[in-house]
């Protein structure tokens, strides 16, 4: 796997503040939110991509054990990382090196797609092939929810917001672009469903059905 990749935590050497951050950015609230959107039953089968550290993938366990679950990123050092969580947590989960445009799954293998704070790390063309993909690995009936900065800001947010809304990846992150490449990959009735602030800005919550 030679794909170049954004690491999880931006660079390698920030990795070891990956989890510092996520509690200052409140992501475990932010987290539950979406697992509880995504309405998770007994039995079925749930793929986060780009799972970083794994707190998402580990929570999604946590909550709901009867349910599969399955993190997807292509950052080595960052799986490493949640395999060490996933062990102390004695949390039977599946860790997996991969590309969110390029799947490495059966069709129709998944109930539910999660993916968290991670749209905005991706070009528009990357963004586009990964929701093709999702639709292809989701099941008929099934659905993918996104949670995600929302590319844009106003006067009021803070000096870390402006910051990394500089980035040229995050400005084309805006809740129109992100639902017009829903519908282009042809999901049924994409949605931003709530917002959330953040120190370092706004944060959408999609979802969308296959």
């Amino acid at each position: 796997m030679n794909k170049p990749y954004i690491p999880a935590a931006g660079r390698d050497w920030l990795l070891v503040f990956y989890d510092p951050i996520s509690k200052l950015l409140g992501t475990e609230a932010a987290h539950r939110e979406l697992i509880e959107q995504a309405r998770l039953r007994p039995g079925q089968r749930v793929l986060e991509i780009g799972c970083g550290t794994g707190n998402l993938t580990l929570l999604v366990k946590a909550l709901h054990p009867a349910v599969d679950v399955v993190g997807l990123d292509p950052d080595p050092k960052a799986l490493d990382r949640a395999r060490r969580k996933a062990d102390r947590q004695r949390a039977s989960v599946t860790l997996d090196r991969g590309y969110s445009d390029e799947l490495p799954y059966p069709d129709g293998s998944y109930d539910r797609v999660l993916s968290a704070l991670m749209f905005h790390h991706l070009q528009r063309d990357v963004k586009s092939r990964t929701l093709q993909a999702v639709g292809r690995v989701l099941r008929p009936g099934g659905s993918l929810h996104v949670l995600d900065f929302r590319g844009s800001h106003d006067r009021s947010d803070g000096f870390f917001a402006r910051l990394l809304h500089r980035s040229e990846h995050l400005r084309d992150n805006s809740p129109d672009t992100i639902l017009a490449l829903m519908r282009d990959a042809g999901f049924v009735d994409p949605s931003e469903v709530a917002q959330r602030p953040s120190l370092f800005g706004r944060m959408s919550y999609y979802r969308a059905s296959r």
